[in-house]
């Protein structure tokens, strides 16, 4: 009687075969096969996310093989980790996914393989790419932002404005070079006609220095850059972008204000230590519409304004729109045009003469004139400076919905019927109109690579007034 149930108790503890059965009954997903890469991720983490996966019903294999559908790799490097997997033994690498791990924790908090996302994808940047044989080979695209094609569309957005972000915090940081550096990177992808998908694509392209290359490596691996999200959250950066965005403020006010603890403009504008320069004061007043965009639309409105104060002093005078609207841009921070007179040393009392009619319009807001100080005699200037000597002024303007051809785009709460824009005008005589035509186009970058091709290829000085051949002076 009492052998008998002992029998079924000792086949019960002593079933080896049966050991694993329950694991084969928990898998839920026989299409998903997980190969778990030790490198970077270490054995005892490998092991312990392999047991997890495990236990919510998903196959992990323990060797890396061709039934192998999903490989996760913590390793933040994507060349070295394809560099690995294609030196090993599996022929089916072409058709696996290669994840990032958010792709296995997004998966084991839903208990579930999640779809593949382009967040998720390590991107196989040693492949070759349709882009490396497409319509500008790389090899052609010049270090110069002068001999480099204009573009309509950039085809690299995702880069530039991380470049651009890199680049204005090391401006804020009075870090020159690297600000610099990033700037001419941006201006290298904006130029390009195609799509930067791997990096093999950009290793001849000039101006991507060593970090510029681990920013795209890394937006190519994880879709966005985590130096780049890094400074974006940072509350220093965030002031500085705020207090810059105010006509009148430069990177190191915006710095004194933020060490002495102000972090809103109106911590500024209740600071009585605070003492606003009369830039600065319209800045503030008319923050809300100088800093929306300016249309074109509205920049041609201005451009009748100006030009019908200007022929009512002087009826041949020479008016020029230039900076973005000039190179084609559809938008624009402000509106910047060259006022000139045909007759050498008339231009003198130019600009003086249009402060006084826009006053009497009742439309000028602001003005701060600058008087000439051009010197023949002082030239050529062998220092980069990015304003040039002649008469200039910098205006706010009211401009009436009226006057804006189809109307001025509004937000509906605006029943005003008028907004504030900046303008600026600069008066050159007219035998350097031809220089500042060229200096007040810009962009910034075009400006300063210009300079840089004439004295590197030519042999020659250019500068705000004039072109120097360098073996003559």
């Amino acid at each position: 009687m009492f052998h008998t149930p002992i029998v079924p108790r000792a086949r019960k503890r002593s079933r080896p075969a049966e050991a694993s059965a329950p694991r084969r009954e928990r898998v839920k997903f026989e299409d998903v096969r997980l190969y778990l890469v030790e490198r970077k991720m270490g054995r005892s983490r490998r092991s312990f996310l392999t047991e997890l996966a495990r236990s919510k019903g998903f196959i992990v294999e323990d060797v890396l093989s061709d039934v192998v559908t999903h490989v996760v790799s913590e390793d933040s490097q994507a060349s070295s980790l394809w560099a690995w997997l294609k030196g090993g033994p599996v022929k089916n690498l072409p058709v696996m996914h290669v994840l990032d791990i958010s792709w296995f924790t997004d998966s084991m908090r839903e208990g579930k393989p999640v779809a593949v996302e382009t967040r998720h994808i390590i991107q196989d940047t040693l492949a070759a790419s349709p882009e490396a044989t497409a319509p500008t080979p790389v090899s052609t695209v010049s270090q110069y932002a002068c001999q480099r094609r204009t573009t309509t569309k950039n085809n690299n957005k995702i880069f530039t404005d991380a470049f651009e972000v890199l680049a204005e915090s090391h401006e804020f940081n009075d870090m020159e070079g690297p600000c610099l550096a990033f700037r001419r990177a941006a201006s290298v992808l904006k130029s390009l006609p195609w799509t930067v998908q791997n990096l093999r694509v950009t290793e001849d392209l000039p101006c991507l220095g060593e970090h510029s290359m681990c920013v795209i490596e890394e937006i190519l691996q994880h879709g966005r850059s985590f130096e780049v999200e890094k400074i974006l959250s940072d509350e220093r950066y965030q002031i500085l972008k705020l207090f810059t965005s105010v006509f009148g403020v430069g990177p190191k006010t915006a710095e004194k204000w933020y060490r002495r603890g102000l972090r809103s403009f109106s911590d500024v504008l209740a600071e009585p230590g605070i003492h606003l320069n009369r830039m600065q004061q319209s800045g503030f007043l008319h923050y809300g519409d100088i800093s929306r965009a300016v249309s074109k639309a509205e920049a041609q409105a201005l451009g009748n304004i100006i030009d019908e104060a200007v022929r009512a002093i002087t009826p041949d005078a020479i008016l020029t729109l230039t900076g973005g609207f000039r190179r084609g841009k559809d938008f624009g921070h402000d509106v910047d045009f060259i006022v000139t007179t045909p007759q050498l040393g008339k231009e003198e009392r130019l600009l003086t003469s249009v402060i006084d009619r826009l006053k009497q319009q009742g439309i000028l807001l602001y003005c701060e004139y600058q008087a000439s100080t051009f010197d023949e005699s002082k030239l050529p200037s062998h220092r980069f400076e990015a304003m040039d000597h002649f008469a200039k002024c910098f205006l706010i303007l009211r401009l009436e919905d009226s006057q804006v051809e189809g109307g001025r785009q509004t937000a509906e709460e605006d029943r005003r019927g008028w907004r504030a824009v900046r303008v600026d005008l600069v008066s050159p005589p007219v035998d350097r109109y031809a220089f500042t035509l060229l200096g007040w186009s810009g962009s910034r970058q075009f400006e300063r690579d210009l300079r840089r091709f004439a004295r590197m290829e030519r042999r020659m000085l250019l500068d705000n007034h004039a072109l120097y051949d360098k073996t003559k002076i």
